[in-house]
């Protein structure tokens, strides 16, 4: 391979890990009142947890900065190299790992849903439509984010093969990231899993979508 294209490849890739590791739940925590994320509820700095300490409007804010930084890395990948599907998945993981293991939170910040939905919604919109019906279902039947999550992102793998059937053409690159990008969710969701397994998990209040804060 061109040496070129590697370093282009490789400084794409570290622009993307820099772009997902960007902690918009600890920036506008700060912004909206001086709280850390990190020292309430789970800790973590994604949608969730700030819409338990900041109520909904600044956790859709949360949620949209988690979004566009999983999008915004693949679109660039896209521009700049004309269309490299092997390139965009690459920088989709990176921007989902930064989401996870943040560089600028102590390597300890979201567990990466909303950042590798953004990816997907560049990579293949189609495969989002199909999942998000399984995370948005298993929230309400069960109340568990975290299940929601698991589940949905689960979904991203035979939800692309659907699309490979109506669409044989599509990246090979694309059907291997539906996969490794859940994986990557799954781990960044290891401690959820073992409280899931020993009834410890706790369960998303819905009351707090109306406004209502987290008691605790």
């Amino acid at each position: 391979m061109d040496a070129a294209i590697v370093l282009r490849t490789v400084v794409l890739v570290t622009v993307a890990y820099v772009a997902g590791a960007i902690p918009f739940g600890v920036l506008v925590a700060r912004f909206a009142g001086g709280t850390d994320l990190r020292s309430i509820g789970s800790g973590r700095t994604g949608g969730t947890n700030a819409l338990r300490a900041l109520g909904p409007r600044w956790a859709g804010v949360v949620v949209v900065g988690d979004l566009l930084k999983g999008a915004l890395p693949v679109l660039v990948a896209r521009f700049v190299t004309s269309g490299d599907p092997l390139v965009e998945v690459l920088c989709g993981s990176a921007a989902v790992v930064g989401a996870i293991w943040s560089v600028f939170a102590g390597f300890r910040s979201g567990r990466g849903v909303a950042t590798g939905v953004g990816t997907m919604l560049v990579i293949q919109p189609v495969v989002v439509l199909l999942a998000a019906p399984v995370f948005v279902v298993v929230i309400l039947l069960t109340r568990y984010v975290s299940l929601g999550s698991l589940l949905g992102s689960a979904a991203m793998f035979p939800a692309m093969l659907l699309v490979l059937l109506v669409v044989p053409e599509t990246p090979l690159p694309y059907v291997i990231y539906s996969a490794v990008g859940a994986a990557l969710i799954w781990l960044a969701h290891a401690d959820n899993i073992d409280r899931l397994i020993h009834g410890q998990e706790r369960k998303f209040d819905l009351g707090l979508l109306a406004g209502r804060r987290s008691s605790g």
